[in-house]
């Protein structure tokens, strides 16, 4: 396979099929992500601790272009994400950043979009190099990672003092069409 053409792709999945998906796309050889969280669920006897999707209704599978409709065929996924009824590849960074929250052992929690805010990379830490939108929420500063094509974004507590401000990042929408 030939590595130089693999990228990362938003899958919309049915509802509550993400561990669906993700689990067929690593069945047929696909390198797939699914970013889950863990959180408290209460029934009427016992909580319990269980892990959720990050992103609900959205698996991410890296891919080339020979394998769209092998990824298309697996049960529960809805479509390839992108625009004007073309598939639009996530950045890599963007992916990278995600895949890197998930591997620490870092608090991380799922929230809104965010448009506005201050872009600021990390200078020091385990997520030194990541660039992020700098928020303040209840005493605690949060790095925002945006996955852009899908509108979602989750955050990750961060040092004040490990950012640095950086300009803007613009819309660098390297679109690789499938």
């Amino acid at each position: 396979m030939d590595r130089l053409n693999l990228r990362w792709y938003a899958l919309r999945t049915r509802s509550r099929a993400e561990r669906v998906v993700r689990d067929q796309l690593t069945s047929r050889g696909i390198e797939s992500c699914l970013p889950l969280l863990k959180r408290v669920s209460q029934w009427k006897d016992r909580r319990k601790l269980i892990q959720w999707p990050l992103f609900p209704g959205y698996c991410f599978a890296r891919i080339t272009l020979d394998q769209k409709l092998l990824v298309l065929q697996a049960h529960g996924v809805v479509q390839i994400v992108g625009s004007s009824n073309r598939s639009e590849a996530i950045p890599e960074e963007e992916m990278r950043a995600i895949i890197e929250m998930m591997r620490s052992a870092s608090h991380f929690e799922q929230v809104p979009y965010l448009e506005e805010g201050a872009w600021v990379e990390v200078v020091r830490g385990p997520f030194q190099g990541i660039r992020g939108k700098f928020v303040r929420r209840a005493n605690q500063c949060r790095l925002v990672l945006s996955v852009s094509l899908i509108r979602q974004a989750a955050a990750v507590e961060i040092n004040a003092a490990d950012v640095m401000g950086v300009a803007p990042v613009m819309a660098q929408r390297s679109v690789h069409s499938l």
